[in-house]
């Protein structure tokens, strides 16, 4: 039993070391670039979807591997791991972290929701609208991390105000049996802590689960679904003074008022989760995946200058819409019935108290945050400046900025977020006062000149595992395609020459969509991109047909705690089951699936031309095959 044990817990080491051994008789027995190509491949895949090393690490097995087996030159590999997407990623993070560091984010969140009032099916509909708009340009998992405080915050007002009108007319306020989410007081118990984002989910419940507030323990049974394989995200940083519910709010047999209460808990929380997801599609700089696949796809086929971040957003936007407003239906339906007419009535009747208190803690919130400062309206400005910046380059429908230069295609996206990025450790962060004395403050000399951000906010910002990550993907296909392992694989695939494109692509999505809500989303896009290619170049699609719907249906892991981190903070706070995440998941899954599924048969294909094989593609082939 003992032996048993030390086994299960040298599973990792066993299988590091065993996995490659195995597979060994694959080069040796089959000297070829092509199975040394399919050693390498099947080796990191494994470690990978199993996470026995730490992704980034993983990743780094083409740099020795490729070389050792004469599939690549060891510059060649190198040069693999920094791409331009590499600098973009550098640029938006500057941004990112200057939004995070001044609290804007909080500031719009709060304003949103504000204006939304205090009826259940509008704060539904204001969160996943912020979280949204959030999630555009900030990681899925900081965006979720940054809405659940408020929303726990708001969710817990609206108990306890009920909690007072049914104790208001009692003699003694303790004889009332405990019924609310803080059976205390009526404020929400919360804590402060920091929250690393590319801390596993196992590592975040642990975190949650052995911390004290006030004195009192956390739940000594931990949320046993989230584990290491919901790591995914792109943007790895660390996050200050994150709110985390209080010890009962982890009870997963807490108890409500009414069934209703529950169910809006279930709604708020969860909903926040898909949003997150939906604004994620939104942006080519949404997700890791969209950053992958369009490293991947300037790589393999470089003469192609279709996908750029304005045709992505103008194919995309349309879809993160449809998905927003009908995800809120379904949700809506599901934990709060169809009152669809109650929900938006504009009708002016004496608000409930539990309305009255949750907007007074919304707007008690809000003030707290004092007027808007100068380093936000810098940040702000930045971040308005480098969209219309990014939209205007190469709108494709009229001449962009980057025609007014003599020598066309040096400019890219990469271009205007580091540029952009740069300027904020330059700017200061204190409003200059030309001709004016400091009243008396020369004993902060130094914040004069402190910049909007600095190189430490950048440090624990910038998701470096995740540039290893994909940079490792890129070696792979450059492997695959150098080999001609991804033409091999391709021409395996051609029993499904006689189903219709449409067909191809939905079988592939359906595929990923199951796949990544066990396999972390970067590891699930980088093992199937080479494969898909393969896939249109054999078959004569348009790589594009398919390569788009199974980059965005990637994201759907919205099914299981472990699909990724926003999944495990959302289930952390134990206001849902697994079984309430399974039935509305699935829905926003099908809902994600068929929405993606018309876009790309639609205007998807005016869009990007998706009609005939395009030249780039037949002028890739050519040369794979060369």
């Amino acid at each position: 039993m003992g032996l048993l044990k030390g086994l299960l817990g040298a599973r990792n080491l066993l299988l590091v070391i065993f996995v490659p051994l195995l597979l060994l008789p694959l080069p040796v027995l089959h000297p070829s670039s092509e199975a040394a190509c399919a050693y390498v491949l099947i080796v990191t895949a494994v470690y990978w979807v199993s996470e026995a090393v730490p992704l980034g690490a993983a990743a780094l097995v083409p740099a020795f591997l490729y070389p050792f087996f004469g599939v690549l030159r060891s510059s060649e590999v190198a040069a693999e791991y920094f791409k331009n997407t590499t600098l973009l990623l550098v640029g938006v993070i500057c941004v990112a972290a200057a939004v995070e560091k001044w609290n804007l984010h909080k500031r719009i969140a709060l304003r949103m929701v504000m204006m939304a009032g205090a009826k259940p099916g509008m704060l539904l509909l204001c969160f996943m609208c912020c979280t949204t708009l959030l999630s555009m340009w900030l990681s899925n998992t900081s965006t979720t991390a940054m809405v659940m405080p408020i929303v726990e915050a708001v969710l817990q007002e609206l108990v306890s105000a009920e909690d007072e009108q049914l104790v208001a007319g009692s003699s003694s306020a303790e004889e009332a049996e405990p019924i609310s989410l803080d059976v205390n007081n009526s404020q929400p118990s919360l804590e402060l802590i920091f929250v690393n984002e590319d801390t596993s989910t196992a590592d975040f419940t642990s975190l949650m689960q052995n911390k004290n507030v006030n004195g009192v323990p956390r739940i000594t049974n931990p949320v046993k679904a989230a584990n290491p394989q919901g790591k995914k995200e792109h943007r790895s940083q660390e996050k200050p003074l994150v709110l985390i519910p209080g010890p009962r709010n982890q009870e997963l047999n807490r108890k409500y008022k009414s069934q209703h209460d529950q169910m809006i808990c279930k709604c708020l929380s969860l909903s926040i989760s898909y949003a997150a997801t939906i604004g994620g599609l939104t942006t080519i700089i949404g997700t890791s995946t969209s950053l992958i696949f369009l490293e991947h796809f300037n790589n393999q086929y470089p003469a192609a200058e279709v996908v750029n971040f304005g045709t992505w957003f103008l194919f995309s936007f349309p879809i993160s819409l449809i998905m927003l407003v009908v995800s809120w239906f379904w949700m809506h339906w599901l934990f709060l019935g169809c009152n669809f007419r109650e929900t938006c009535s504009l009708s002016k009747k004496k608000k409930t108290k539990r309305e009255e208190v949750s907007e007074k803690r919304i707007q008690e919130e809000y003030e707290k945050l004092g007027a808007i400062s100068y380093p936000e309206m810098v940040t702000g400005f930045f971040f308005i400046l480098m969209t219309v910046l990014w939209f205007t380059r190469e709108p494709g429908f009229v001449p962009g900025w980057d025609s007014f230069f003599e020598k066309k295609g040096y400019r890219t996206d990469a271009t205007v977020s580091v540029f952009l990025g740069f300027l904020l450790f330059l700017i200061p962060a204190k409003k200059p006062c030309f001709g004016k004395k400091s009243d008396g403050q020369n004993r902060e000399p130094s914040l004069g000149i402190e910049p909007i951000i600095t190189w430490k906010d950048f440090q624990k910002t910038m998701p470096w595992e995740i540039v290893i990550l994909v940079g490792g993907g890129y070696a792979l296909a450059s492997g695959s395609k150098t080999s001609g392992l991804s033409t091999w694989i391709g021409h395996q695939m051609l029993s499904l020459s006689g189903l219709p494109p449409w067909a191809v692509t939905l079988l592939a999505c359906i595929l990923v969509s199951i796949v990544t809500e066990f396999v972390s989303n970067p590891a699930t896009i980088t093992i199937f991109l080479p494969i898909l290619c393969s896939l249109s170049e054999t078959l004569h699609i348009n790589p594009l047909y398919t390569l788009i719907p199974v980059t965005m249906c990637i994201s759907f892991a919205v099914m299981l705690p472990v699909g990724n981190p926003p999944n495990a903070i959302v289930f952390s706070y134990g206001h849902c089951q697994i079984k309430d995440m399974v039935k509305a998941g699935l829905g926003v899954n099908v809902i994600g699936l068929v929405i993606v599924m018309v876009a790309i048969n639609t205007w998807g294909v005016s869009l990007f031309h998706l009609d005939t094989y395009p030249a780039w593609a037949k002028v890739s082939n050519i040369t794979d095959q060369a």
